[in-house]
């Protein structure tokens, strides 16, 4: 997956790429501080997105919005079928529907029992 850059209020370039260590895409300062993560888990084909965390040292500058567009653009990119659980993913898919239409779907109740199951 390619790193995907955005500009954030401040007008700083922020870089969203996987986070190899763990199943979420992390978002990166122009110094190359991790600033915030988005976790999923993979289920099936679906990638379920469940929890997104920007350090508050972050906040105010739209960095949670570029962090989940940069893993919904990244997903969409592979092909892989999103299920919103999270509420700032959710929130973003909504707010852009129309930019996004077909590639998520909201989690089903075996989807959150599932879930549920992983975070033990």
């Amino acid at each position: 997956m390619a790193d995907r850059q955005y500009t954030d209020k401040t007008g700083e370039t922020v870089t969203v790429r996987r986070d190899p260590q763990q199943e979420a895409f992390e978002i990166r300062t122009a110094d190359d501080e991790v600033a915030g993560h988005a976790h999923f888990r993979t289920r099936g084909d679906d990638r379920i997105f469940h929890h997104t965390v920007v350090d508050e040292r972050f906040g105010g500058r739209g960095i949670g919005t570029a962090l989940v567009r940069g893993a919904v653009e990244a997903t969409i990119a592979e092909n892989v079928p999103i299920v919103a659980v999270c509420p700032m993913v959710k929130g973003f898919l909504e707010k852009n529907g129309e930019e996004f239409a077909g590639s998520y779907r909201l989690p089903t109740p075996d989807d959150m029992a599932w879930l549920r199951e992983q975070e033990g």
